[in-house]
């Protein structure tokens, strides 16, 4: 028995020590993954000498002494800190998540595999000008020579995570870089989203269904979605199915939730100090690290400083010295599906404008991660590519007997927008900044300018011609046979001034809500003063007050404040009396510290699920944004809207006072059974987070609580401040989008200019650059940087040297 104990004992330790060991190595190597910024590297592609000198924030400012050694070292710098994010960028766009991901990550594929977005940045590669095509060359051979050290000093392979993902790393090519950018294209419209659910809606509720999405638009009355397929079949009403969401092209980004932003510009003479004001916030999902990365580089125009995207050899949002830019998507319908019809008894046709015509197919194969590969058959029409899985809701709102295919601008072989994005880096005026953007195919995008003479904004990018005799004027699929939903070819690249509108500012906003309301609610903050500063300007930036909470709660609670005699106390309706009288007197700001942001939004959402669930029924799961303008509608019973108030299911007539106070006290009972009784005590951070996730690792089993950032914020779907709710039906409070790069260029005091970005600039878990910014950016912080060499120098946390391997 003694012996049997000694044994188990020196079990029991050899255990330990070997687990002890093991954890060892793996912070070892990876420990070994992060990079040395005070070190000298010899690499080959550089001309002449180049110094990567890092601020105290881990911000690159790059010194060299040609634009190609500039790029060069930008590509250094961005494999240093988010190798591992441009990897996984690059294999997303190319269709090959399913590689290291597994089974889980094929639908993802498969769909970039039919957009074919690698194959049309490969043709796109000629259509970049000489000097575009010289930075993407350096660019990549920077990326390969880190890549090249990392594998010659076993630096832990680069990034940690490439220990979980084994496989090889591919060098970098310059079309990896296009592809990137057309995957941001790609993910940043939610033109199709928006069309397939309106045909849901008119399948299921023909003459009213579409209001959800198109009330207050002013939008001309609808054709029946049935009607466009005479004697078609589609699912019965009654079976059709939640959608399950929008299809994931990448876990950094979804479609219909990709880029938004919002832009302000004040001239100087609407400024204190006499200089251009111009402020950008560009919106992103939430991921860790963030999809920004700050950088300075010193062209031979100048230095630039601002939000590049690791993988792009561009600066997005930023300034150089004698100009400011910020960009927002252009409100404009890029995307139509298409629906076309299969030959009867062959597969392998479809009716064309002219007749039966072959489908033009390819097959490809997709390799899956503990799975055997799958087999694919692309094929494409005269209109583009099928695409049946772009959309969960598409195999709805296809007939039997026919596949829906995507007409799209940026599926384009000569898609020049990262010309025209390195073009604008070194602008020295807005009139060149303009014909800079000439070049822009897609994503269309408003860009809002600032120089020493004023500001103005320019709309750039492909913009689909429809037919004046569109059956559905793009807001719905259509029968891709038809003349009359042809684009005209070639699509125009529009390049214009914007008119100033309102006497020396100049606002855009992205708006996916048809209400506009926060595109108001900017524009009353910068009209409200006369003479702005950098300080208002950062204040209209993080400014969390609701327009839409300020307009629907005098509405919708009418006849609700103070009605009925006072309540017992612990009775629903003393909560809901407590809660009325505290919405009563809120302003509509959104802190996360406050009680009345929680009841307002639970209420919003239980209101709206109520009145639409009974006439639609799954369809409803899919309605995941408020649409403000849909419950004005109704409760202001515009055109008969009213009528939505009535549960059709139900005996009783219910008017909207009714379903207002049912629609309030199922919120307060939800609300009570995870904070308690007290109204007053409840707290909208305590359920409005925001998840930074890690796209790569984030979801493992053990590692998310170590890579994912978990973050109370104020703000919501309709603030300037957005933090976009909704994120899932279990997580109907979770911030799933936010503005991921904040900036505020200042031009009569350049370098007073300030900066953010919603995580780190280091993608390494073990780095404190991984998380660094967080904080600063939760609490409405920036950091500043300068084109100023000295300044850069100065407290630098250290200098890396590139040499040419030559001397």
């Amino acid at each position: 028995m003694l012996t049997l104990f000694r044994w188990l004992l020196r079990l029991t330790v050899a255990l330990i020590v070997l687990l002890l060991l093991g954890a060892i190595l793996i912070w070892y190597f990876s420990v070994r993954s992060l990079p040395d910024y005070d070190a000298t590297y010899r690499m080959n592609g550089l001309t002449a000498p180049v110094e990567i000198v890092r601020s105290t924030e881990n911000v690159p400012h790059i010194f060299g002494q040609s634009d190609a050694d500039m790029f060069f070292a930008l590509g250094v710098a961005h494999a240093q800190d988010r190798l591992f994010q441009m990897t996984l960028l690059r294999r997303a766009a190319q269709g090959r998540l399913s590689e290291i991901q597994g089974v889980g990550a094929f639908a993802a594929d498969d769909l970039a595999r039919r957009l074919e977005l690698y194959r049309h940045a490969r043709q796109s590669l000629e259509a970049q000008n000489t000097d575009t095509r010289a930075a993407l060359r350096a660019y990549a051979a920077g990326v390969n020579e880190w890549i090249a050290e990392v594998n010659k000093n076993a630096l832990g392979r680069g990034a940690p995570e490439f220990f979980l993902f084994p496989d090889q790393i591919s060098y970098w090519q310059p079309a990896d870089s296009l592809a990137i950018l057309k995957l941001l294209a790609a993910t940043s419209s939610d033109a199709v989203a928006q069309e397939v659910l309106r045909a849901r809606l008119s399948l299921v509720s023909p003459q009213y269904g579409p209001d959800i999405l198109d009330a207050g638009t002013g939008m001309t009355p609808r054709p029946v979605y049935a009607s466009l397929f005479p004697g078609a079949r589609f699912v019965t009403p009654e079976k059709l199915a939640r959608s399950g969401g929008s299809a994931q092209l990448t876990s950094f980004l979804r479609p219909g939730q990709g880029l938004g932003a919002n832009s302000i510009a004040a001239a100087p003479s609407r400024t204190a100090a006499g200089g251009a004001l111009l402020a950008n916030d560009i919106l992103a999902p939430m991921t860790a690290p963030s999809l920004f990365y700050l950088a300075r580089l010193q062209l031979s125009s100048g230095g630039v400083i601002g939000a590049t995207i690791p993988g792009i050899p561009a600066v997005l949002s930023g300034r150089n010295p004698h100009l400011a830019w910020g960009i927002a998507p252009a409100p404009v319908d890029d995307a139509d599906i298409a629906i076309e019809e299969v030959q009867p008894g062959n597969p392998d046709r479809y009716r064309g404008r002219n007749g039966w015509t072959d489908f033009q197919t390819r097959n490809e194969v997709i390799r899956i991660l503990d799975a055997p590969p799958r087999a694919i058959t692309l094929r494409q029409t005269e209109n583009g590519p099928a695409v049946p899985g772009l959309d969960p809701g598409l195999r709805d709102v296809t007939p039997m007997g026919h596949v829906p295919v995507l007409k799209w601008t940026g599926l384009s072989d000569s898609d020049s927008t990262l010309s025209a994005l390195i073009r604008l880096m070194r602008a020295p005026d807005t009139d060149s900044a303009k014909a800079a953007l000439g070049d822009v195919v897609a994503p269309a995008m408003i860009v809002t300018l600032a120089d020493s003479d004023g500001i103005r904004q320019i709309q750039a990018g492909m913009v689909p011609q429809r037919a004046s005799n569109h059956p559905t004027a793009g807001r719905m699929p259509a029968p891709g046979w038809l003349n009359s939903t042809r684009w005209a070819d070639p699509e125009s690249i529009e390049t214009g001034d914007l008119p100033d509108e309102t006497a020396g500012i100049l606002i855009s906003s992205e708006e996916r809500s048809p209400a506009l309301l926060r595109r108001g609610r900017l524009t009353r903050l910068i009209q409200d003063r006369e003479v702005h500063s950098r300080d208002s300007f950062i204040a209209t930036q993080l400014d969390v007050i609701s327009p839409a909470a300020r307009a629907l709660l005098p509405l919708v609670g009418a006849n609700l404040w103070f009605s009925g005699e006072p309540a017992a106390p612990g009775t629903v309706e003393r909560q809901r009396q407590e809660a009325l009288a505290l919405l009563a007197e809120w302003d509509g700001e959104m802190s996360e510290h406050l009680p009345e942001p929680l009841i307002y939004v639970a209420w919003m959402q239980r209101l709206q699920d109520r009145l639409i669930r009974d006439d639609l029924g799954p369809i409803a799961d899919d309605i995941t944004v408020l649409h403000p303008s849909f419950i004005d509608a109704v409760f202001r019973n515009r055109d008969g809207a009213a009528r939505w108030c009535d549960i059709v299911q139900s005996a009783p007539k219910e008017d909207c006072t009714t379903i207002a106070r049912q629609s309030l006290d199922l919120a307060i009972l939800d609300l009570t059974e995870k904070f308690g009784p007290n109204v007053t005590s409840w707290r909208w951070g305590d359920l409005h987070q925001v998840v930074h996730t890690h796209p790569g690792i984030g979801s493992l089993s053990g590692l998310g609580w170590i890579v994912n950032l978990t973050q109370s914020v104020s703000g919501g779907d309709f603030t300037v401040a957005q933090g976009g709710l909704m994120g899932g039906k279990s997580t109907p409070y979770r911030a799933v989008t936010g503005a991921g790069y904040r900036g505020v260029y200042d031009l009569a005091d350049p370098d007073s200019s300030v900066f953010i970005t919603s995580t780190g600039q280091s993608g390494h878990p073990l780095s404190r650059h991984y998380d660094d910014l967080a904080e600063l950016w939760r609490r409405g912080e920036y950091i500043g940087m300068s084109l100023d060499p000295e300044l850069a120098r100065a407290a630098a946390l250290g200098v890396t040297r590139l040499l040419p391997r030559s001397e």
